[in-house]
């Protein structure tokens, strides 16, 4: 009864002892005597305890660094480099068994592979290009690297060039150069500014003096247009009077003055002074005739007056 109790306890502790939980993020490559037996998969995995041995290898997304190294660039300075490498072990049986029976410890030389060829890429270029270049050189590690593991069962996702800092004299050398071209490019960008408000200012100018100079042409020709009316109805309305009208402007500065004058009679200026004073001339037959304003003078009187004169 003993014997029997002590058997089942010695084969349950032999079947845990042999059990294997594998988690999704991993896949197990059992060995059997230190040969090849089988893939195990994520879950429950049972081998036999003391004749089987698991390895369990990451499948997930893993980053290594390059770790900083100095590069000499082509144009002869020490360039600090640093970059990045994401990577990862495929999942498929075929990749498990290639990174554990292909490579020893891909990890390792996978940091050793980056470093390597980073030397070779960034020692091609100069400093100002491989600062600005930093795609290329990124694309260009990632086809080496991956060219060079396709035989590890390993998948290079990216990299990325973490640093290239160049040394402490030169850095600031560069940024005085930096700080003097940038202070070139505002000088530039203000001159240019300048000149486009001196420009508009004088284009300004240019319109003002343009309207001006209309302004006063239609000003002249509304004056040339107002004389030329004038003298149209002066000729359609004054012709052959240009004398009498004189003589009416005469008249109406006289009258206006209160001043005494003398016309001749049976002329149109007596019936327009009379009607322009308000009365009545004496006659038509009357030789000559005074006008005072507001009287009118008789014959005599303006006969007299006429003769006093010379007239």
């Amino acid at each position: 009864m003993y014997a029997i109790l002590i058997g089942a306890v010695l084969l349950v502790m032999f079947f845990l002892a042999g059990v294997r939980i594998v988690r999704p993020t991993s896949r197990g490559l059992v060995e059997r005597l230190g040969k090849y037996r089988r893939l195990a998969m994520p879950g429950f995995n049972w081998m036999i305890p003391g004749v089987d041995r698991m390895v369990s290898v990451n499948v997930t997304e893993v980053m290594v660094n390059a770790e900083p190294q100095e590069i000499i660039t082509s144009d002869k300075l020490n360039a600090r480099v640093d970059a990045q490498v994401y990577f990862k072990v495929k999942s498929d049986e075929e990749s498990v068994k290639s990174s554990q029976y292909s490579v020893n410890d891909y990890r390792y030389q996978m940091v050793n592979l980056a470093r390597t060829t980073l030397r070779n890429i960034i020692g091609t270029l100069t400093l100002k290009s491989a600062n600005s270049e930093r795609g290329k050189i990124n694309s260009e590690l990632q086809r080496t690297m991956r060219d060079e593991t396709t035989h590890w069962g390993i998948e290079i996702v990216r990299t990325e060039l973490k640093e290239i800092d160049p040394p402490q004299d030169v850095q600031e050398t560069m940024n005085k150069v930096v700080k003097a071209e940038n202070e070139k490019v505002a000088a530039v960008d203000f001159a240019t500014a300048t000149e486009t408000m001196a420009d508009g200012a004088r284009r300004a100018q240019i319109k003002k003096a343009e309207g001006v100079k209309q302004a006063k042409i239609l000003e002249a020709e509304g004056e040339a247009q107002a004389i030329r009316l004038v003298n149209e109805a002066a000729d359609r309305y004054f012709v052959g009077n240009a004398q009498l009208l004189r003589r009416l402007i005469t008249v109406e500065k006289s009258l206006n003055a209160n001043a005494k004058i003398v016309i001749p009679a049976n002329t149109e200026l007596v019936n327009i002074i009379g009607e322009m004073a308000g009365i009545m001339p004496l006659g038509r037959a009357a030789g000559t005739a005074k006008v005072h304003k507001p009287a009118v003078a008789t014959d005599d009187t303006a006969r007299a007056t006429a003769g006093d004169n010379g007239h």
